[in-house]
């Protein structure tokens, strides 16, 4: 029987093709646009590391001085080196880890190759388990290998490519600012979407090229670039990046075996803090904050909020399209009241006549969802042509192709409901009669 109603539903969706296509180029339209907004809506609020999210925490302590403080106030946006150190030392979680970014140029020994300017990412040896890194050949270096300002790195897959053709390299060494490092691992291409370790640098860069133990980078001068802030006397000449200085500008992270850990590496947090204070080192009250990843994605606002009231913007326009067709299928509706008669009247029953009506608004959405999903790449591409550091991701994956085509059925349906039940309403015998 539903074959019999998609014939139907053909021919009449033919019998009036400039309504019916009226129709189609509503619903496609509003489809396109909600569908385009929506995308990049999923790919900033997704969840950049969905299997440890949840027990990947970020750490703030309140550091600075008492002069611009303000009750309630967040905390410094990055930890001092003394801090990162101490909380690092003390190993209080299942895996923790300390970094900060700077780029720098990468060559090779034989002063031929043409260095390559890279982003860099000194942290600490558990950093790649914690973060899930992929590997393609050897590994992370270990705990020892910070304490002993081990000269070692890590490269990326990109890098590996473009120093040495790709393959395996490890036991080679490359020359960062005039020093030997040996190549311990090479990573497979890694796209961790949003950069969330490290937002310092932008929300939506790309992974680092080149990873080197924080002790080494240190101990050989490297630099910092990103975000760092000083007080009292730490910003003097160089002395920002020192033990003692007192200058917020490293990223911490702690991951847990379970959630639930979160509160008792709080209460270490803030035992931490007292005793800072008590030291003379802390003048503000205790003020942590341990938040997960979304958490911290969502503290940080890096879904933009223009991007949430485009999405809801579209979405209206969507229901504007999707009114405006039910007052075209209402029109097309009527003028076929006498058809309608005619079928009624050779025993078709109302029920008949509403699932016949409710195929051709289906078959309507379908021709919409597949104009709709031509206008949403083409809406995406006008994205990706923006200037936001975001736009690159704006591509449309198989979940939110399932999702146009379901939108679009779903608002047609919607959309052709009122006219099938005003259609299962017409009286056979006043029809006849006016025929």
């Amino acid at each position: 029987m539903f074959l019999h109603y998609l014939e139907l539903a053909w021919r009449n969706t033919l019998a009036a093709k400039g309504l019916s296509a009226l129709m189609v180029m509503a619903l496609a339209l509003g489809i396109g646009a909600c569908m385009t907004t929506l995308t990049v809506y999923h790919v900033l609020s997704g969840d950049p590391i969905p299997a440890k999210s949840a027990r990947l925490f970020n750490v703030q302590l309140d550091a600075s001085d008492i002069v611009s403080w303000k009750a309630g106030e967040e905390p410094n946006f990055d930890l001092s080196r003394y801090d990162a150190t101490a909380l690092l030392r003390d190993k209080k979680a299942l895996r923790q880890a300390m970094s900060s970014g700077f780029n720098t140029a990468v060559g090779l020994p034989d002063a031929q190759t043409k260095p390559i300017f890279s982003s860099v990412r000194m942290t600490s040896a558990d950093f790649f388990a914690m973060f899930d890194a992929p590997w393609q050949y050897g590994g992370g270096w270990s705990a020892a290998d910070d304490e002993g300002e081990a000269r070692v790195a890590v490269i990326s897959a990109s890098l590996n490519e473009k120093l040495f053709g790709g393959g395996n390299s490890l036991g080679k060494e490359v020359i960062v600012r005039g020093q030997p490092l040996r190549i311990v691992g090479v990573l497979k291409p890694w796209k961790v979407q949003p950069h969330f370790w490290d937002l310092t640098l932008g929300s939506y860069t790309e992974t680092e090229d080149f990873y080197l133990p924080f002790s080494t980078a240190m101990l050989l001068k490297m630099g910092h670039w990103g975000n760092m802030n000083c007080w009292a006397k730490g910003a003097n000449g160089g002395t920002s990046l020192d033990l003692n200085a007192s200058c917020s500008w490293i990223q911490y992270w702690v991951e847990f075996a379970k959630p639930e850990e979160a509160a008792a590496y709080r209460d270490y947090l803030v035992a931490y803090s007292e005793a800072q204070r008590k030291a003379g080192r802390y003048e503000r009250p205790t003020n942590v904050r341990l938040r997960n990843v979304m958490d911290w994605l969502g503290a940080q606002k890096v879904l933009p909020a223009d991007v949430r009231l485009q999405t809801w913007l579209a979405f209206g326009f969507l229901a504007v399209c999707v009114v405006n067709m039910v007052g075209l299928l209402l029109a097309k509706t009527l003028r076929r009241s006498g058809e309608i008669g005619v079928r009624r009247a050779l025993g078709a029953t109302r029920g008949d006549i509403f699932k016949q009506f409710v195929v051709e608004a289906g078959l309507l959405g379908l021709a919409g969802a597949l104009l709709g999903l031509l206008f949403a790449q083409g809406g995406l591409w006008l994205v990706r042509q923006s200037p936001n550091d975001y736009a690159k991701l704006a591509e449309l994956d198989a979940s939110m192709l399932a999702l146009t085509l379901g939108l679009a059925l779903l608002a047609s349906l919607l959309a052709g409901l009122l006219p099938a039940w005003r259609a299962a309403l017409v009286t056979p015998a006043v029809q006849l009669k006016v025929q």
